[in-house]
C-alpha cells in the first residue's frame, strides 16, 4: 500500500497535517510528499523566511508581530505586507493587505490577530514580477517554473499581485516559461533547508534589477491534473509534462523508496529544466 497524501488541513487548522505523516509513520505505510518537519516548517512561515535567510536564500525584510502594539523594526521599508502566518491558500492577501502607513499597518495587523488569532508576518512589499517555481524530485531535482502574466487592465494597479480572488478564480493570470539557473538553484537549496520531499512550490518576487526575493514556500502544494486549474499542472503543462505520468511516477518512487530501491528519473519534458 502507498498513501497519497493531499491533507492540508485537519479540523480546520493547517497547521495540524504535519500529524498526517506522524500517523503513517506509526503505521508503517509509505507515503508522498514532506514528512513530519516539513510539514511542521510549511505552516510558520517566519521560521521558514528565517532559515531561508540564515542560509543565503534571499528573503524581503520582515518582521513577526504578536500584538499590534509591537514596536515596528525601523529598518523596515513601506509599502509592507501583512501575511498570516500560519495560514496558506493567500487567505486575506487582497489589496488591503498592503500598507503605505504605519496607522493603516497595525489597523490591518489587529484585524488579522484578532480574526484568527494567530501572528502576523509583515515583510516589505517587492515592486517587480511575480514568479512560481515547482520543484519535483524523482532521481534527481528538477525545477519548473512559470512567470505570472496578468491581464492589461491590471497592469495599471499600484502594487501588482496575485491576490486571494487571483489565486482560487478562473482566468485571473496565466503563465510563461521563466529560466533562471541561478533561481533554479536558489529553488533547490530552498527545498533541501525546509526538509521537503517529492514535489514543493515556491513563489518569488523579482524587482526591477534581476534581483529574487522568496515570498512563500509550499510543501505538498495543490496537486492535481490541469483541469482543477493547479499551479503545479499549469507549470509543468507548459514544459509538454503530462500530469498523469508523474503521479504514476511520483506513487511508484515512494514505493520504492519503501524498499530501499533507487528511485526512478522523472518523465521527460521536451524543454529544458534542471
Amino acid at each position: 500500500s502507498v498513501v497519497l497524501n493531499l491533507v492540508g488541513s485537519v479540523k480546520g487548522n493547517e497547521y495540524l497535517a504535519s500529524s498526517i505523516p506522524g500517523i503513517l509513520e506509526l503505521l508503517d505505510l509509505p507515503y508522498t510528499g514532506a514528512g513530519i518537519l516539513g510539514e511542521a516548517l510549511c505552516y510558520n512561515k517566519f521560521l521558514v523566511k528565517k532559515l531561508l535567510e540564515q542560509n543565503g536564500i534571499p528573503v524581503p525584510r520582515y518582521q513577526l508581530f504578536n500584538t499590534a502594539l509591537d514596536q515596528l523594526d525601523p529598518t523596515l521599508r513601506f509599502p509592507l505586507i501583512s501575511k498570516l502566518n500560519e495560514i496558506h491558500g493567500a487567505v486575506e492577501i487582497t489589496k488591503n493587505a498592503v500598507s503605505e502607513t504605519e496607522k493603516h499597518l497595525r489597523e490591518r495587523v489587529k484585524f488579522l490577530i484578532e480574526t484568527y488569532n494567530q501572528p502576523v508576518l509583515v515583510e516589505e512589499f517587492i515592486v517587480g514580477r511575480e514568479l512560481t517555481a515547482m520543484l519535483l524530485e524523482g532521481l534527481n531535482k528538477k525545477v519548473y517554473v512559470g512567470e505570472k502574466v496578468f491581464p492589461k487592465k491590471r497592469q495599471k494597479d499600484k502594487y501588482l499581485f496575485a491576490a486571494f480572488e487571483d489565486q482560487w478564480e478562473k482566468d485571473t493570470f496565466h503563465y510563461q516559461k521563466y529560466h533562471d539557473p541561478l533561481l533554479r538553484d536558489y529553488v533547490k537549496k530552498a527545498f533541501e533547508i525546509t526538509d521537503m520531499a517529492d514535489y514543493a512550490k515556491f513563489d518569488i518576487r523579482l524587482d526591477s534589477s534581476g534581483r529574487y526575493y522568496f515570498i512563500d514556500s509550499n510543501s505538498n502544494p495543490a496537486f492535481g491534473p490541469k483541469e482543477l486549474d493547479c499551479a503545479l499542472a499549469n507549470i509543468l503543462d507548459l514544459y509538454d509534462i503530462n500530469f498523469t505520468e508523474i503521479l504514476k511516477r511520483l506513487l511508484l518512487n515512494t514505493i520504492r523508496d519503501s524498499q530501499g530501491k533507487e528511485r526512478l528519473p522523472l518523465v521527460k519534458s521536451k524543454h529544458s529544466a534542471a
